[in-house]
């Protein structure tokens, strides 16, 4: 398959990079798994004129809306990359190459997970990677904060803004000290041992840690930082930092010639509204680096 722009990621940034790349008349092709983004099995309320929608919703009118303007789609995994002679080159999960003569990567990030039960079959229902996002819906609510880290210190304490409890589990001091106490002193409660369960009928009800203890609980934060899934950019020549973000310009173009980025895999914050804009900036970017190779 050949293409103008190569999008890897069909979740809001990818969409929208699509959306804006094929305005411009460039042939795109888009790749992903709508159930990967961040946005799926999501509810969207804190995006301008959307109030309460479901993600998934959001997410298939805005792949229509990216087809109606001649974006294809392939519902699979990039799983190697390359360049070479001035274009990109990708295998797919069946198999398929495609050749492209730019790259938006919209990969978004993959949580970390504590791999306890329960965690996984009451996602959405309570448990939660993103304190930032969900602290609204736990208003006068009891919660609880996983994590060792900075970021765990730091959801900790926006938290005591929210909820009528502010738990935080940690079992390693590897948080900033100052941040720690901030989070502590703003009324956060420590437990100082690993999870073993997050437990409930339906939703989360309780903590249960491997010290014995359970904490009654309407919400479990689980903060361990953020992985991407861009590692696909070192292919590519793109170094992530530290954290595995991908630092971009003001026009979305990344240290390599060709390839731009947008969305959650650029750093915090992980909002909808960041990752769209972020998306029409690359699309059109990415169009208009593909026309000038013309």
């Amino acid at each position: 398959m050949e293409a103008d722009v190569f999008v890897i990621g069909c979740g809001p940034a990818g969409l929208q990079a699509a959306i804006h790349a094929s305005r411009k008349k460039a042939s795109v092709a888009v790749a992903g798994k709508a159930a990967s983004s961040g946005a799926y099995g999501a509810v969207i309320e804190n995006y301008v004129g959307v109030s309460r929608r479901p993600g998934e919703e959001i997410l298939a009118e805005g792949r229509a809306q990216a087809e109606s303007f001649g974006a294809s789609f392939l519902d699979m995994n990039v799983i190697s990359a390359s360049a070479a002679d001035g274009r990109f080159r990708f295998v797919m999960e069946d198999g398929t190459e495609v050749s492209a003569k730019a790259v938006v990567i919209a990969t978004g990030i993959s949580r970390k997970a504590l791999g306890i039960p329960g965690e996984k079959d009451l996602l959405g229902k309570g448990v939660s990677y993103c304190a930032v996002c969900d602290c609204n819906f736990y208003k006068g609510r009891k919660v609880v904060v996983v994590g060792n880290d900075s970021e765990a210190a730091v959801s900790a304490r926006l938290m005591t803004s929210y909820a009528s409890e502010t738990h935080w589990v940690r079992w390693e001091e590897a948080a900033d000290p100052g941040l720690a106490s901030k989070a502590l002193d703003a009324g956060a409660v420590e437990h100082r041992s690993k999870p073993k369960a997050v437990e409930g009928d339906g939703k989360v009800e309780r903590l249960v840690l491997e010290d014995g203890e359970s904490i009654p609980t309407d919400g479990v934060f689980i903060e361990l930082g953020a992985r991407s899934s861009a590692y696909i950019a070192m292919d590519l020549g793109v170094m992530p930092e530290i954290d595995d973000t991908i630092r971009i310009g003001a026009d979305c173009s990344t240290e390599v010639q060709g390839v731009f980025a947008c969305g959650d895999v650029t750093g915090r914050p992980w909002q909808v509204a960041k990752a769209v804009g972020q998306g029409c900036v690359a699309g059109m970017s990415a169009a208009d680096y593909a026309r000038r190779l013309e």
